[in-house]
């Protein structure tokens, strides 16, 4: 599944959700990877099961995304949409499928879409 067409896209918190398989009943186009570029204590306080953490200041220095991921479309996500947009930005200009959630995980934890925190219990977005 291409998700970009031209530069990073911008998509809602519902459709990463099922971009990405986190939403039950509807078919996952399992190929596209959560990739949460929150802050490691924002990561822990709650993330979307199965996401992939990479911070975004880690990218911004030059970091490697896993190599489990690498060469699979991403939908990346932060808090609001703010850093999750530079990400993508960055991230497509290395040649990555990226595509940004608008809202982030505040709209993801709006929709009551799944979280987790360090601990694999009910997470928050801090």
């Amino acid at each position: 599944m291409s998700l970009v067409r031209r530069g990073p896209g911008r998509v809602d918190a519902r459709r990463a959700a099922e971009c990405t398989g986190h939403v039950d009943g509807v078919p996952a186009e399992r190929d596209a990877v959560l990739l949460d570029v929150r802050e490691s204590y924002e990561w822990q306080a709650g993330h979307a099961p199965g996401a992939v953490h990479v911070p975004l200041s880690a990218l911004a220095a030059g970091a490697a995304l896993p190599e489990r991921v690498a060469g699979r479309p991403l939908v990346v996500i932060c808090r609001s949409g703010n850093r999750s947009r530079q990400a993508a930005e960055l991230l497509a200009a290395r040649g990555a499928d990226a595509v940004d959630v608008i809202g982030g995980m505040l709209d993801w934890a709006g929709l009551g879409l799944p979280m987790v925190d360090r601990r694999g219990e009910s997470g928050t977005v801090t």
